[in-house]
């Protein structure tokens, strides 16, 4: 069982949040809620958690400092950032805290959001589409001044390598003994480092700087 605190300072967003995954997710429980970073803090002192979704725009402790903290209090919480603020100062931010996703309010909807639960707590960060293009202008200021090229996994380079060879999700999966949801999670992180949207941009990007070898 998946234990989540949602800290929001709207109850019926949180309501909506916790309505959706009491009705689609038995694996997911909400075990507390919150309305401000202070009050997090407090429900933890009673309340044991695996994930935290956590909203950026809080009264009083800013959600940048309550993840900051909690970063530091309860490292082994995973944070999920929810904000319609999807600024790159704040997302720089909160990449620097080490965050595990993160969702927009303006475009992901709440289904989205116990996905994203159960991606972060499989290992695997989970950023909304909107705004990998964000993340990888923050990205190519800090490295392109050095010529650095994004690292990948080996499992990031095996999936790699299977797209090249014209293997589609299914057969990936099959290939590497993993779900296809799994994959999707792979490949859509490949994205969001790169800043692509498509597995072709993926590949050629991966043969031009050599990450992977021609067939």
């Amino acid at each position: 069982m998946i234990k989540v605190i949602i800290v929001d300072d709207h109850a019926l967003f949180r309501l909506g949040v916790s309505t959706s995954i009491s009705n689609s997710r038995r694996e997911i429980q909400v075990v507390g809620e919150a309305e401000s970073g202070e009050d997090l803090f407090d429900l933890l002192r009673t309340t044991a958690a695996d994930l935290v979704l956590l909203d950026i725009m809080l009264p009083g402790m800013s959600g940048i400092e309550t993840a900051r903290r909690l970063r530091s209090e309860h490292p082994k919480i995973k944070i999920l950032a929810v904000s319609s603020e999807n600024t790159a100062a704040v997302l720089e931010s909160l990449l620097e805290i080490g965050i595990d996703g993160f969702i927009s309010k303006r475009y992901g909807g709440i289904g989205e959001i116990a996905q994203a639960i159960q991606t972060v707590m499989s290992g695997i960060e989970y950023f909304g589409k909107d705004i990998a293009a964000i993340i990888y202008q923050i990205y190519v200021s800090k490295k392109s001044a050095a010529g650095v090229t994004p690292e990948f996994t080996e499992r990031e380079r095996e999936i790699i390598e299977l797209c090249r060879d014209g293997l589609i999700g299914k057969e990936i999966g099959e290939r590497l003994g993993i779900s296809i949801h799994t994959v999707n999670n792979h490949k859509n992180n490949i994205f969001r480092k790169l800043g692509i949207e498509n597995t072709m941009e993926m590949v050629q990007y991966a043969l031009k700087h050599k990450i992977i070898r021609p067939e």
